[in-house]
């Protein structure tokens, strides 16, 4: 799905402000075990334009993570002709870069259902802490995403959604998601990557180590992060 260069969308303030409330609020990961996080990105051709940048910018978000003892991740991502691959779990952010640097885009339609229900299987194996997800467009049944999206959320997996551009249909059905499975959601550009590095970042330190890591993250990033701590009783 094309975007229209005419109608560039960057995160309001009180978008921004909702976003940071609800990581804020979703409960923790357990402390039992250490964080797993899927990290799921859309591959398909109009994401080709900020695709390097953004492989580098969500790499980078897992660094803060390692010296919380780390987080282990998993990317998925689709593209062309039903193509819908997921890594094993990784607990570098190096190996992370590795996997994502080796994906280019391809034409093809969304699949963030194949997405959702890998989500649904892995945390039936191994609790997976949190589901991030990144694209640009959504052209599947929004009710079954939705049926996935609230089996995500009875298990305790949030989807953190973010939406590139300004697509009202994707915009609508990317707020389902996150609102069903427990999560939240935040649109950026190219434009606002400093501020997604800032949120994705913020939701790796959680998922690694819960409020508390968090809190001590906000101190010394800067930004947005600290407006984190103060929703955080």
């Amino acid at each position: 799905m094309a975007k229209d260069p005419k109608l560039p969308k960057v995160s309001t303030g009180s978008e921004v402000d909702a976003f940071l409330r609800k990581v804020a609020t979703t409960p923790p990961p357990s402390s039992e075990a250490r964080g797993r996080l899927i990290f799921a990105m859309d591959a398909t051709a109009s994401r080709e334009p900020t695709w390097d940048q953004a492989s580098h910018l969500q790499a980078e978000m897992f660094k803060e993570t390692e010296t919380l003892g780390g987080l282990e991740v998993q990317l998925i991502y689709y593209r062309g002709f039903g193509e819908c691959k997921a890594s094993p779990w990784v607990g570098r952010s190096s190996e992370l870069l590795r996997f994502m640097t080796s994906v280019f885009c391809l034409a093809g339609r969304t699949q963030i259902g194949k997405v959702l229900q890998r989500a649904v299987k892995e945390t039936k194996t191994k609790k997976v802490s949190a589901l991030v997800f990144v694209g640009d467009a959504m052209e599947e049944d929004i009710d079954h995403l939705g049926h996935l999206a609230g089996e995500l959320g009875l298990l305790g997996v949030p989807c953190f959604m973010f939406h590139e551009g300004s697509d009202p249909v994707s915009r609508k059905a990317f707020q389902q998601i996150a609102r069903l499975s427990g999560g939240a959601f935040c649109t950026f550009d190219a434009r606002s990557a400093k501020q997604l590095r800032e949120l994705l970042s913020a939701v790796a330190v959680f998922a690694a180590g819960g409020r508390r890591a968090l809190a001590d993250y906000s101190r010394k990033a800067g930004g947005l992060v600290p407006q984190l701590t103060h929703q955080i009783k």
